[in-house]
């Protein structure tokens, strides 16, 4: 048995699922089904972004290198293809998002440094081609979002210190502008997700610190609002660093992540009444560090890391359905 092999053999036996039963006050509503498994190696930290119906996903860390393979997985055809390699340093916790039918990715940590290049992949090419470095300096673990025109990154790590700047990305000059009106705290592995083109910011971790403030950002007016923190009802299971944001049908989702250990709680955010429900936990491991997207309608959680074992599996949400634990 390989080193690998060992090591997940080990985490098999050490894994506990972290979920919420009937008991507990947790919803029956909520099934996720199993897609494809990813035909990559297995890992944690990759980046992804969408391209019409194809979603884009790659680099990470397995547990003993740090990546730089890249894939398309075909939503609908619900299968993977290989693609060219990112040709920037082997990383993971880089950021990513997509305008215009192409997607960026860059920034990241290569297991020695925070890293600071930007990328752009053309996937009618299958090519990357250079940008303009990160306008932030060096980081990971950022958030990274787009609008129809302009992408944003920021928050993160530097290597010294946590971040709340923010900067936006220009396509068409190919240039960083720093943005400035978020008055959040500095954070480390939040989430976000998008309803009705306005970018909703939640949780992550500074100095150990889980953060409670959730934010709304709208690209149109580069305004940002502040919502109710996430502990309004003293419930402390919303807090958490590493995990997945989605969007389905109009409301929000919070997946997996870390508080303490790996999770699987699913959170639902309905923007109408700014409230939060928990709805059925991610089926299979408790996971952090997992990557997920959104499209028309359908959101997928994938990959991620409970321990010493990084995964490769696939799985689609379907929050209105009632849990079915036979599909």
């Amino acid at each position: 048995m390989d080193k690998k092999m060992l090591l997940s053999a080990l985490a098999l036996m050490l894994v506990i699922t972290s979920s919420c039963s009937s008991d507990d006050g947790s919803s029956d509503r909520g099934n996720w089904k199993e897609r494809s498994v990813f035909d990559g190696i297995p890992r944690s930290n990759a980046a992804s972004f969408l391209i019409n119906d194809k979603a884009y996903m790659g680099t990470g860390y397995d547990g003993d290198d740090y990546l730089n393979d890249f894939w398309e997985y075909n939503i609908e055809g619900d299968y993977w293809a290989q693609k060219a390699d990112f040709p920037g340093i082997e990383r993971s916790s880089s950021s990513a998002f997509a305008i215009d039918n192409k997607g960026y990715l860059g920034i990241g940590y290569d297991g020695d440094n925070e890293l600071n290049d930007f990328w752009e992949y053309n996937p009618n090419s299958n090519t990357w081609t250079q940008k303009a470095n990160f306008g932030g300096g060096n980081r990971r673990d950022a958030v990274g979002f787009a609008s129809n025109t302009n992408g944003y990154i920021g928050t993160g790590h530097d290597g010294d210190n946590d971040k709340k700047d923010f900067w936006k990305y220009t396509p068409s000059l190919d240039e960083w502008e720093e943005l400035v009106g978020f008055g959040g705290d500095k954070r480390k592995d939040a989430s976000t997700f998008i309803i009705n083109d306005e970018v909703y910011l939640v949780a992550g971790v500074s100095n150990g610190l889980y953060k409670d403030d959730f934010w709304k950002f709208n690209p149109q007016t580069e305004l940002w609002t502040r919502l109710r923190d996430i502990d309004y009802d003293d419930d402390n299971y919303i807090f958490r660093s590493n995990a997945v944001g989605l969007t389905i049908n109009g409301l929000g989702y919070l997946v997996s992540g870390y508080n303490v250990g790996a999770l699987s709680t699913t959170w639902e955010y309905n923007p109408l009444n700014d409230e939060w429900e928990e709805i059925t936990p991610l089926e299979g491991f408790a996971r952090q560090d997992a990557t997920g997207f959104s499209y028309n309608n359908r959101g997928f959680v994938l990959l991620g890391r409970n321990g010493s074992l990084y995964l490769d599996d696939n799985y689609e949400l379907f929050p209105q359905e009632e849990y079915d634990d036979e599909d």
